[in-house]
């Protein structure tokens, strides 16, 4: 059974006062303007627990976009703690950008309220294991009801869920390997995140042990190795790709990544790609000052009071990344990422399963700020691709990675349009 047509909104921002929130609220607002609503009205609303907060996004979003029709938006008051409210937000929602994190603790009540009312889902978590428990809970329910819940798309994690499938649509053959590799630039300021995402980082490494039971519950086979088997970094070394140090990213990406490739082999046979993904540091004394600080992270989100003292002086900790206040405007406009990928395969008349890999092929994603600007131009897209492509995503709803819900989709072009850019580096036959 799909979701009911004709609701009194396409998508409702739900968190829309947060600070990650009201970013998406302006990106909506672009949205609306032009491409697929160009000429047609966008349907959409706000909600949260306090309308006082609410309106005071919409007038700030007003203002900096010079829209002083955004004050009329509508709003809809809706408390994560209370079921009946969040019921009633799903009723009238086809879509429900949910921003309210971390969504270990706020994530599962939306989802529930969507998949039970039918709204669709779409979410920026960068938390492994609420993406993969909300798989084991709800993909079943949402099947049956037609309902896609497609989690990790922001920053976590549009740019290597997609990017790896942009290389692979890229290459003439079949890839079998990639290995990303994540650099950051910042101006005169540095750069800066709100804490929101230090306190999931905390949690989540704090709750490693259940993630490890949660994944032994689920009980996936293997995804079989094919061609050369791609073999793992160190935990700090020199790559001569991006002629920097670099660690193993430790975000969402590489298990997001994974559940793309597992659905992309067992539903449509595709030749799943393995994939590692890293995290280009600069300098030696960017390695030292970051194995310092990572010593001091581990350390203290083993027992509680650590944990408390993490949460509580986040600037402190991260030496000044992550702050309670957030960055500036100079400071996200000034800041960029690009993720480039190092992809290896085999022509069309080689078989994978013999010799050697004779295909190579150098990719990039890149784009602005990640955390306030490119992840609700990520998170947008995937609502207005839910809205737009219906008939290009998988055919049973469902709880989906990115890839897995986008992979037949348009939103490549989508992204490249809102201000992502994805580009083939090289390709090489060797």
């Amino acid at each position: 059974m799909a979701p009911a047509a004709g609701r009194p909104y396409q998508l409702v921002i739900f968190g829309a006062s947060g600070f990650t929130g009201q970013f998406v609220v302006e990106e909506v607002s672009r949205v609306a303007d032009g491409g697929d609503f160009k000429g047609q009205e966008l349907r959409w609303a706000v909600a949260g627990r306090s309308r006082k907060k609410l309106e005071e996004v919409l007038q700030w979003a007003a203002d900096r976009l010079a829209k002083p029709q955004l004050k009329s938006i509508d709003i809809i008051i809706c408390d994560v703690k209370d079921s009946s409210s969040l019921a009633e937000m799903c009723k009238k929602a086809s879509v429900v950008l949910d921003c309210v994190g971390p969504y270990r603790f706020y994530g599962e009540p939306v989802v529930k309220a969507c998949v039970e009312n039918g709204a669709h889902f779409v979410d920026i978590s960068g938390e492994p294991q609420f993406l993969e428990s909300m798989y084991m809970k709800y993909n079943s329910q949402a099947e049956d009801k037609g309902v896609y819940v497609v989690g990790s798309s922001g920053f976590d994690s549009i740019p290597a869920d997609i990017g790896v499938l942009f290389t692979k649509n890229s290459i003439q053959g079949t890839l079998t390997a990639v290995e990303s590799f994540l650099s950051f630039k910042s101006g005169s300021e540095g750069t800066c995140i709100h804490d929101g995402t230090w306190q999931s980082a905390i949690h989540g490494v704090a709750d490693q042990g259940n993630l490890k039971n949660l994944r032994k519950q689920l009980a996936f086979k293997p995804l079989p190795v094919v061609g050369k088997k791609l073999k793992r970094r160190g935990a700090v070394f020199y790559s001569n790709e991006v002629k920097e140090y670099a660690i193993p990213f430790l975000g969402a990406d590489a298990s997001v990544v994974k559940r793309t490739q597992r659905y992309l082999y067992e539903n449509l046979q595709e030749t799943p790609v393995q994939y590692a993904a890293y995290f280009a540091v600069g300098g030696l004394t960017s390695v030292i000052t970051l194995m310092f600080a990572g010593f001091l992270f581990l350390l203290f989100t083993k027992f509680s009071l650590g944990r408390k003292l993490l949460i509580q002086y986040p600037k402190f900790f991260s030496f000044g990344y992550f702050s309670k206040e957030g960055p500036t405007q100079k400071q996200m406009d000034e800041s960029s990422f690009t993720m480039t990928f190092f992809g290896e395969g085999y022509s069309e008349d080689q078989d994978p399963q013999q010799g050697k890999p004779n295909l190579k092929i150098c990719t990039q994603v890149s784009g602005p700020e990640v955390a306030y600007i490119t992840t609700p131009i990520a998170m947008v897209q995937a609502g207005v691709t839910i809205l737009k492509e219906r008939d290009s995503l998988p055919k049973r709803g469902g709880v989906y990675s990115p890839g897995a819900a986008f992979s037949k989709t348009k939103i490549i072009d989508r992204l490249n349009k809102a201000g992502l850019h994805f580009n083939v580096i090289s390709k090489t036959e060797v």
